[in-house]
């Protein structure tokens, strides 16, 4: 069971996140906070440094129809179910989510702050560093949906805690 989220931007999960260490979480997907926090930081690095050749390669026939098709659902919350990732993103087993979840924000600083534009999604293609932060936003929205705080698998809205970005 998954629990109702979507975040505008990576700033509102990397709150989430925070939300998360501090009240704890019950997990309904496979993955721990630690983990999940481990396959969002190698995805949002990948946009800043590059990703491998053979998944660009692979993913540049489909870009129009995955563009058109695919990421438009991503954005809106409604993820495609049963699509493995690549083995590269994939996270180990026992990871410390303290530290985890430090690692990303740091990971997300240097995204937010970096005046480079990032390079093209092997699916995607290019996009702007704002079109990049809402879409590793609503990955961040997908994968987070799977925890729930102790208070139970209830909707939020991370935007009732918006500090300002």
């Amino acid at each position: 069971m998954r629990r109702t989220i979507a975040f505008e931007n990576l700033n509102d999960a990397i709150r989430e996140c925070e939300r998360l260490l501090h009240t704890g979480y019950t997990r309904t997907g496979n993955w721990s906070l630690g983990q999940i926090c481990c396959h969002l930081r190698l995805t949002i690095q990948c946009n800043m440094d590059g990703y491998p050749r053979w998944m660009a390669m692979l993913g540049y026939p489909l870009r129009p129809l995955l563009r058109w098709f695919i990421l438009p659902r991503l954005l809106a919350g409604e993820s495609p179910k049963g699509i493995r990732t690549a083995s590269m993103f994939v996270p180990p087993n026992r990871l410390d989510d303290d530290a985890e979840v430090e690692r990303l924000k740091e990971c997300v600083i240097a995204f937010l702050e970096s005046p480079n534009a990032m390079h093209p999604h092997p699916g995607f293609g290019r996009m702007t560093n704002r079109e990049f932060n809402r879409f590793h936003a609503a990955h961040a929205s997908h994968h987070l949906s799977f925890l729930h705080p102790p208070s139970g698998p209830l909707a939020i809205d991370p935007r009732s805690s918006h500090h300002g970005d």
